[in-house]
This record gives structure tokens, C-alpha cells and sequence, in this order.
């Protein structure tokens, strides 16, 4: 019998060949459970998970991994002392979840004084791809995996919010210039110079061409692509829309300190309204039946696969 490391050195996919399809549904280990006030999101998240795996089995996702492994678990972040991992999906209450994290594995008292660049330029917490093979596949195997998803057009009109209406030293320079040279005729040389001011039919237009003048980022990647819910079996699916009572429910179940609550103020950009389902239309009204339809279109797996209504 050769060596594990051996083993795993010579082909790493086939050796993580158990993990393309999520295995059957484990129960979610309620022993620090108390009180029976959570009961009704209890039976929600049960039907939650066996949406997303009906769906995944009708989806067929034996489809060949086209990704490596290490790509696969790229947005995950790993919390050891409580065992759990966590899909980072942005403009879903990520920076606040990081916070949670951070106290949990004790580099931090409370969540509500840690900063927003120090919860996302810090470092303080591991991801999943840092470990090697094994370690990824134990964890994997072992660990609590959560994720918080949201609607996806008030995600992308929350990530198109934060990132164009406000000054931004990145996405400005970055995202900005190239989005204003490719679909505004007739710009000025200041939009042209500095990449503000985007208009969100412009964005829409960036975000639908398959000639990108630049990538995509993690702001308005889907889903389905940043956490792989059909290749990983995530155990725990909350909801941005019930975030607080999911995550406080989530964080009995993996027997967090009895103080530690999910923080609930906003991250950044505090006296803005929140991006709600009123606010979304006021910006889908900038886009041609077309575009909605294409955008739509675009995050039509994380739709199906989270039982979202088509807008």
C-alpha cells in the first residue's frame, strides 16, 4: 500500500473523487440547542437543504470537475476551534459574518469594534485553500459548512451601490475607466481619467458582455460559482433576508459563547437606505426588457438552486 502522501501526490482528483457529489444530507447537530423559540427556522433550514439538494440531483452535477480542488474552496474560510467553514459570498452579510469568525477563534473581544479594512485587509483569518490536500479534505469532511446567500438582484444592485456611488480607490480606476471607455459614447475626459460616476445601465452592460473589458470580481460573481453548492455539501444555508434569526440560530448550533451575537449594523455607507426590493426597481427601471431579461438570465442557477422568485 503506498504512502498517503504518495497516494495523494499522484493524482489529487481522483483521490478527492468522494467529494464531487455532496453526500446524503447529515443531520445538523443540535446538542447546544436551548429553548424551543427555534424550532419554526429550524424547519426552514431543513427544507432549505433538501431544496438545494433535490436541485443539484436533478441539475446532475456529475458533470467532470472542471476546477481544481484549491479552486473549489477559494472563498471558504476556516474557523478550527469551532470547526466550521465559511463561504464568503459578498453583499451578504460577509464583513459582519468575518467579525463573528474572528471572535470566535479568539483574535478579537467583541465584533462590533474590529474595522471594516481590518476585517478585510487584516489577514487574521485562514481560507481553506491554504491548507494542504488532506487538510482540506478532513475539514471538509468534518467541519459545520454555512453559507449566506441573498436575492440576487438586490445583490448586485447592493454590490453596484457600494462600489460606483460612493469614492472607491479600486474599482474607480479599475472597473470605472474601463466601463465608461468601452460603453459610454461621447465621455469626458474626467469620467474617462478617474472611472467615476458609472451609470448602472453601464455596469449591466460590462457585467453581460462576454468580451469584458475587465473580469469579473467576487461583488457580482454568481454563487454557484464562488461556493459550488452542488460539489460542496454545505450543512447550513441562511438567508440574508432572515440574516440575524439564521445567524444567531447557526451560532447555538456551533455551541458559540452565549454573549456572542450576530452584530447588526451595517458595515459601511451606514446612512444609505439598505438595497431592498423597492430600491432594486428603481434601478431595473434603467435597463431595456432585454437587459433584465439577460440579467435575469445570468443568475439563473443561484435563482433555482436557493428558491428565489424570478423578479
Amino acid at each position: 500500500q503506498m504512502p498517503e502522501q504518495q497516494q495523494m501526490s499522484q493524482s489529487p482528483l481522483s483521490w478527492f473523487r468522494g467529494m464531487y457529489l455532496p453526500p446524503a444530507l447529515h443531520p445538523l447537530n443540535k446538542t447546544f440547542v436551548k429553548g424551543g423559540e427555534w424550532e419554526d427556522i429550524d424547519s426552514t433550514q431543513e427544507k432549505r437543504r433538501a431544496f438545494l439538494q433535490d436541485f443539484c440531483k436533478k441539475y446532475n452535477s456529475r458533470k467532470k470537475l472542471q476546477s481544481h480542488l484549491v479552486h473549489l474552496v477559494s472563498r471558504i474560510y476556516v474557523e478550527d476551534r469551532h470547526k466550521v467553514l465559511y463561504c464568503e459570498v459578498p453583499k451578504a452579510g460577509c464583513s459582519n459574518w468575518k467579525r463573528v469568525l474572528m471572535v470566535l477563534s479568539g483574535l478579537a473581544a467583541s465584533a462590533n469594534n474590529i474595522s471594516h479594512d481590518d476585517v478585510h485587509y487584516g489577514k487574521h483569518l485562514r481560507k481553506l485553500d491554504s491548507y494542504d490536500l488532506k487538510g482540506i479534505y478532513t475539514r471538509l469532511n468534518m467541519y459545520t459548512k454555512f453559507i449566506f446567500v441573498r436575492d440576487p438582484m438586490e445583490r448586485l444592485v447592493s454590490a453596484f451601490r457600494d462600489k460606483f456611488e460612493h469614492p472607491n480607490s479600486y474599482y474607480h480606476p479599475v472597473f470605472g475607466k474601463a466601463i465608461i471607455k468601452k460603453y459610454r459614447h461621447n465621455a469626458d475626459e474626467e469620467a474617462l481619467k478617474t472611472g467615476s460616476g458609472v451609470k448602472f445601465k453601464e455596469f449591466i452592460q460590462y457585467l453581460l458582455d462576454s468580451h469584458r473589458p475587465v473580469g469579473m470580481d467576487i461583488h457580482w460573481e454568481q454563487v454557484s460559482k464562488l461556493c459550488y453548492p452542488c460539489l460542496i455539501n454545505y450543512d447550513f444555508i441562511g438567508k440574508f433576508e432572515t440574516l440575524e434569526e439564521d445567524a444567531n440560530y447557526f451560532l447555538q448550533l456551533v455551541g458559540a459563547p452565549a454573549d456572542l451575537k450576530f452584530p447588526k449594523f451595517k458595515d459601511r455607507h451606514s446612512s444609505d437606505e439598505r438595497t431592498s426590493a423597492e430600491v432594486v426597481r428603481q434601478y431595473l427601471k434603467e435597463l431595456s426588457k432585454e437587459e433584465r431579461q439577460l440579467t435575469y438570465d445570468f443568475y439563473y442557477l443561484d435563482y433555482l438552486m436557493f428558491n428565489y422568485t424570478s423578479p
